[in-house]
């Protein structure tokens, strides 16, 4: 009984860490919310980008929250002051990476699982030759756009330039290369149609 006490005891004094941590990290980044998310664990922001959030946004960064993103955060990293991010409204992640050198929206009632990364740019260029030169290895850069009430399997990866149309399905471990239509279900490496959803 006084085991059992304790542990109620440190893992609230730990979670009240984690809560002053995260409104610290928002009131020095200077996130952008309508009311403060529900997180459980520890986010982090990099970068010197924006971060914007809905209302009711929910996010899962740590090993407890959800199991199946393992021991990752969820990470926002904002590379320069033209990144934004922003997240729609009653969207939950979990231990969901963002990589943003332009520009991530994510609308409303998205659901993204566990070890989910999303990227908007190539980390370097594809010309071996400019990789050799630290000064012109520059990736491409194009948006990534989530449309309302997606929901995107654990572990897939979403590259630059994808659009994501309304309600559809990414199936879990899948590589989005390409735009994804409103209403359809997509999975694999690289992610090909599977069905549309039944009306």
């Amino acid at each position: 009984m006084l085991i059992s006490s304790l542990k109620k005891n440190i893992l609230k004094a730990l979670n009240l860490h984690n809560i002053l941590y995260n409104k610290m990290l928002f009131k020095i980044r200077k996130v952008k919310f309508i009311n403060f998310p529900k997180i459980n664990g520890r986010i982090m922001i990099t970068g010197k980008g924006n971060l914007v959030l809905g209302e009711n946004v929910h996010i899962n960064s740590s090993r407890k929250s959800n199991h199946i993103g393992e021991a990752s955060k969820t990470i926002f990293k904002l590379k320069n002051k033209k990144s934004i991010v922003s997240i729609g409204n009653h969207t939950g992640l979990s231990n969901t990476t963002f990589v943003c050198r332009s520009n991530i929206k994510v609308g409303n009632y998205v659901k993204i699982g566990g070890g989910v990364k999303i990227y908007d740019s190539d980390a370097h260029s594809l010309d071996f030759q400019k990789r050799m030169n630290p000064n012109l290895d520059k990736g491409i850069e194009k948006p990534v756009i989530i449309k309302d009430h997606v929901f995107i399997g654990a572990y897939s990866m979403i590259l630059k330039g994808v659009i994501i149309g309304e309600k559809s399905i990414i199936g879990a471990g899948s590589v989005v290369t390409k735009s994804i239509p409103d209403g359809e279900i997509w999975a694999g490496n690289p992610a090909k149609f599977i069905r549309k959803l039944d009306s």
